[in-house]
C-alpha cells in the first residue's frame, strides 16, 4: 500500500481510542493552565504507544512531550496539540438547544478537545509508518496548554524547545478545509494593579482615594487612544477585581486586564506602552499606585509557503471529511439557531466562499465538503492572534484547517462546544490526523523543502527566536 493508504490504516486502526479521548477531554473542558486531566489522558496514550514523555515543560505542570525515535532520529518533525476549554460555556454534545450540562461551567468553544486527539492520532499514525518503512526519523508531540489564556508556546519557545525540530504540523477546527493562508495579529495582555485608600463614601469621601476610578478613567483613556491607533490594532479589556460590591466604601484596589492587537510585534509593543501611559494618567489623576503585570504576548503567525505547498498537496489527496445526509442534517439545524443578523453575516460568507449561485445550496447542507487551494499571494490579515506564531518565529511551521462545524459557525459559542462533541466534529479530527501525518512523512523525504522551509523563519527572525516577553515573565499560571 502506499504512504496515505498505511496512514488511513492506522488511523482508522486507532480511531474509536482517538475518539474516545476525545469525548472525555470534551467532558473534562478544564481551563487553561489547569487541564490536569486532559493531559494525563493524553500522556497516558503516548506512553502506551511507546513514546517517551517529559512533563512540566517551560515550567508549566500541564505542558508536556512525547517523543518516539527511529534510527538516526532525522529528521525532527513535530506536531502541536492543545486541550484547554473556555469558561462558561457548558453545553450538551451535539444539542442544537441551548442547553448547559452544568450551568457556568467550562466548554470546549474553540475544539481544543478535537485539535489535541487529532494531533494524537497524526503522530502515532507517523511513529508506525517511520517503524513499518524503517525511516529514519523523530516524531514528537508538543502538549500546549493555556492557548486561549497566556498561552504557552511563547514560554516553549523561550525555552528552547523547538530549536531542534526540524518542522511543525498544526491544525484548528473550523469551517472549511484549507492550508490556512492567514496572519495572525500579535498580542500583548496585562494586569493592572490599581492601589488607593478606603474611607467611607459617605461620611469622609475627601479621604479615600479611589482605585475603581482610576481603572473607569484608563477607560476613558483608552477609548479616546482607539481613534489614532491603525486600523488594524484591537484593544481589549475586561474587570478582574472591581474592589468589592459596597458602594459606601472607597474601593482602596481594582485590577482591570487589557490585551492589545497589532500586526506586528513591534506595532503591538508600542500599542501596550500607550494604553500603559492611560493607567498613568489615571492614577495620577486619582492619586494611586499602579502597577502593571505583564503576562502574555503572543507573536504574529504567518504560514511557512514551502510547508503549505506540501501540505496543500496532502490536503487534496487526502480530501474533505466524509459527510453522510445526518451530519448534512444536524449542521442544518446547527446554522438555524443564529439570529437573523448572524444568519445574514453568513450568507455574504457563503456567497464570497462559494459564489452567489451556490448560495441555497450550501444552506441547504451547510458543511465544506471541498478543498479550498492555498494561495501564498493571498495572505488574509485578521484580528485574532495565537501563540502558534511563536512556534512559526522558532522553526518552521504551518496550521491547517479542517471543518468540524457547519459552515458560518461562531467560534466560542455554545454551538461549537456541542458540535465539539459531534459525529461532524470527529470525521473532521480524523481528516486533520491525516492530512497532518501525510504532510510529516512527505516533507521527511524532502531535504529541499526542510532547507526553504528553514530559509523563511530566517529571514523572519533574523537567525533567533526572540521572546516577545521578558525572561522575568514567568507563565501566569493563577493569575491570567
Amino acid at each position: 500500500m502506499n504512504d496515505l493508504q498505511f496512514i488511513e490504516k492506522i488511523i482508522e486502526e486507532k480511531s474509536a481510542m482517538i475518539l474516545d479521548a476525545n469525548d472525555k477531554i470534551w467532558e473534562y473542558a478544564e481551563l487553561a493552565f489547569h487541564e490536569t486531566k486532559s493531559a494525563e489522558l493524553i500522556c497516558d496514550i503516548l506512553e502506551k504507544e511507546g513514546f517517551t514523555l517529559t512533563k512540566g515543560d517551560a515550567g508549566i505542570p500541564t505542558c508536556f512531550t512525547g517523543t518516539f525515535s527511529y534510527g538516526t532520529g532525522k529528521p525532527v518533525m513535530g506536531i502541536l496539540g492543545e486541550y484547554d476549554a473556555l469558561a462558561a460555556l457548558s453545553q450538551k454534545p451535539g444539542q442544537t438547544t441551548k442547553e448547559a450540562v452544568i450551568s457556568g461551567a467550562p466548554g470546549h468553544g474553540c475544539g481544543h478537545n478535537c485539535l489535541g486527539t487529532g494531533s494524537l492520532a497524526a503522530v502515532l499514525a507517523v511513529k508506525e509508518y517511520l517503524i513499518a518503512n524503517q525511516k529514519d526519523g523523530t516524531i514528537i508531540y508538543f502538549g500546549c496548554p493555556a492557548e486561549e489564556g497566556a498561552g504557552s508556546k511563547q514560554f516553549m519557545a523561550r525555552a528552547g524547545m523547538f530549536d531542534d525540530v526540524d518542522f511543525v504540523y498544526t491544525w484548528h477546527p473550523a469551517t472549511k478545509n484549507a492550508v490556512e493562508a492567514t496572519h495572525y495579529n500579535a498580542i500583548m495582555g496585562a494586569n493592572f494593579i490599581f492601589t488607593g485608600v478606603s474611607s467611607h463614601a459617605g461620611g469622609s469621601p475627601h479621604l479615600g482615594r479611589s482605585a475603581l476610578d482610576a481603572c473607569e478613567l484608563m477607560n476613558i483613556g483608552c477609548n479616546y487612544l482607539r481613534e489614532h491607533t491603525i486600523p488594524e490594532a484591537r484593544i481589549h479589556y475586561a474587570y478582574i477585581d472591581a474592589g468589592g460590591t459596597a458602594p459606601n466604601v472607597v474601593q482602596d484596589h481594582a485590577i482591570i486586564r487589557y490585551e492589545v492587537r497589532s500586526p506586528w510585534v513591534w506595532q503591538v509593543k508600542d500599542l501596550y506602552e500607550r494604553v500603559k501611559n492611560c493607567a498613568r494618567g489615571a492614577a495620577i489623576m486619582t492619586d494611586t499606585q499602579y502597577q502593571a503585570d505583564l503576562s502574555m504576548a503572543f507573536t504574529e503567525y504567518l504560514p511557512n509557503n514551502a510547508l503549505a505547498a506540501i501540505a496543500d498537496e496532502c490536503l487534496k489527496e487526502v480530501g474533505a471529511p466524509k459527510w453522510d445526509e445526518a451530519d448534512y442534517a444536524l449542521a442544518k439545524e446547527f446554522l438555524n439557531t443564529y439570529n437573523d443578523i448572524t444568519k445574514q453575516a453568513i450568507k455574504e460568507q457563503i456567497i464570497e466562499t462559494y459564489g452567489e449561485d451556490r448560495l441555497e445550496e450550501i444552506l441547504e447542507r451547510p458543511l465544506d465538503s471541498e478543498v479550498h487551494p492555498f494561495n501564498p499571494d493571498k495572505i488574509k490579515q485578521i484580528a485574532g492572534s495565537t501563540d502558534v506564531g511563536d512556534v512559526g518565529y522558532a522553526a518552521p511551521t504551518l496550521n491547517i484547517n479542517i471543518a468540524t462545524a457547519c459552515i458560518g459557525n461562531v467560534g466560542h459559542s455554545w454551538q461549537m462546544v456541542a458540535q465539539s462533541c459531534s459525529p461532524i466534529a470527529h470525521k473532521g479530527l480524523l481528516t486533520a490526523a491525516k492530512v497532518m501525518a501525510l504532510s510529516c512523512v512527505r516533507t521527511m523525504d524532502r531535504p529541499d523543502v526542510i532547507e526553504a522551509a528553514k530559509k523563511e523563519v530566517t529571514k523572519r527572525n533574523g537567525g533567533k527566536y526572540t521572546c516577545p516577553l521578558p525572561d522575568s515573565v514567568l507563565p501566569p499560571l493563577d493569575t491570567y
